[in-house]
């Protein structure tokens, strides 16, 4: 048996394919990170076209012919999208300008307002007044800043819309073309594994398709509940926090109380302290959040796949410190088809064992 000598130069060609294979890595790395806002675009269209296919399959289910069904949805959605639009952007456009001229009577007013008294007669280790004065110093400083941050958020709003188009047509795209790729899917599994390969991926794609519906109820629920209600009491910008709402509710457990957080907080902010809107706010959602919890969302989300809290909060955060809002609200689904696949595959490949 021939014996392998190792020469000087064996050291340098590992060294060489290491240094290449880093730098490979690095490119890859790079690659993913400028691609990552059309990542999340394809994984957002994705999810809302699972989301869009247990619909179309009802309305198939009541004799609708399936293109006849994606159309009307696709309408719908579109006018819906439209309307919001339209209601919003003058209102957080004005409302932003209006911040950025009275922001200095706004902190006047929450100095001279009864919760100050209230905060220094009850935590008298809180030096309210230095909080409040550090804000204004650094509002005076950065006036500038705020008075021109009105272009950036007209910005901000152009680019939000142009990522809905894409998404609104990627998603167009996949849900007229799901049957042809879960095809093409299957076609590039072995044929033994074929049919569990099936039946998994139906099973997955089903329970994040009820989901995606599950939790889009529950928005639409909290939006329009939120905008009567707000409506009702003279908030400032009843349609804005309705969306709030609405993509709160997106997000399990923990967008439910996020967003009615920054409700009443704004409205705190945006009206007089002295008013009670903000306090009756709070009341309002304190018991919606109770009813979401306890009534609607066990009754919406039954034939979803049950995710244990823990891992719901955990995909939350994680989902939305990657990749921001959308993140968040595909981190859910993932760890749900995740939690499909242990118990299909994982478990029984095992238990075999």
């Amino acid at each position: 048996m021939e014996k392998r000598t190792w020469s000087v130069e064996n050291p340098f060609k590992i060294g060489f394919l290491g240094a290449l294979g880093a730098l490979v890595a690095l490119l890859l790395a790079g690659i993913l990170g400028s691609i990552s806002t059309v990542l999340t675009y394809i994984g957002a269209a994705l999810f809302l076209a699972l989301g869009f296919d247990p619909l179309i399959s009802f309305l198939e289910r009541k004799k609708w012919p399936r293109p006849v069904a994606m159309l009307v949805l696709f309408v719908g959605v579109l006018v819906i999208i439209v309307l919001v639009v339209w209601a919003i952007v003058p209102s957080i456009t004005e409302q932003v300008n209006e911040l950025s001229i009275r922001y200095g009577a706004i902190i006047g007013d929450l100095l001279n307002s009864n919760i100050v008294e209230w905060l220094s007669a009850n935590f008298p280790a809180l030096d309210v007044q230095a909080a409040i004065a550090q804000a204004t110093s650094w509002l005076q400083q950065n006036a500038a800043s705020i008075t021109g941050g009105v272009l950036q958020v007209g910005v901000g709003i152009i680019n939000g819309l142009f990522g809905v188009l894409i998404v609104f047509i990627l998603m167009i795209y996949f849900v007229t073309s799901m049957n042809t790729i879960k095809q093409g899917f299957y076609q590039l599994t072995p044929a033994s594994n074929r049919a569990s390969t099936m039946e998994i991926t139906e099973e997955i794609t089903g329970s994040v398709g009820k989901y995606v519906v599950g939790q889009i109820s529950l928005g639409l629920i909290n939006g329009v509940l939120s905008f009567i209600f707000l409506s009702l009491i003279g908030a400032t910008m009843p349609m804005v926090f309705a969306v709030i709402a609405f993509l709160g509710s997106l997000i399990p457990m923990v967008g439910t109380i996020s967003a009615s957080t920054i409700i009443v907080l704004s409205q705190l902010i945006l009206n007089d302290p002295n008013s009670p809107i903000w306090w009756i706010a709070a009341i309002y959602y304190l018991v919606y959040m109770q009813i979401e919890a306890y009534l609607i969302s066990p009754r919406i989300m039954s034939s979803a796949v049950k995710v244990p809290g823990s891992i719901v909060v955990i995909a939350a955060l994680t989902g939305g410190t990657l990749l921001g809002l959308l993140g968040a609200l595909i981190a859910i689904p993932v760890a749900a088809s995740l939690i499909i696949i242990v118990r299909k595959v994982i478990i029984p490949h095992q238990n075999a064992r």
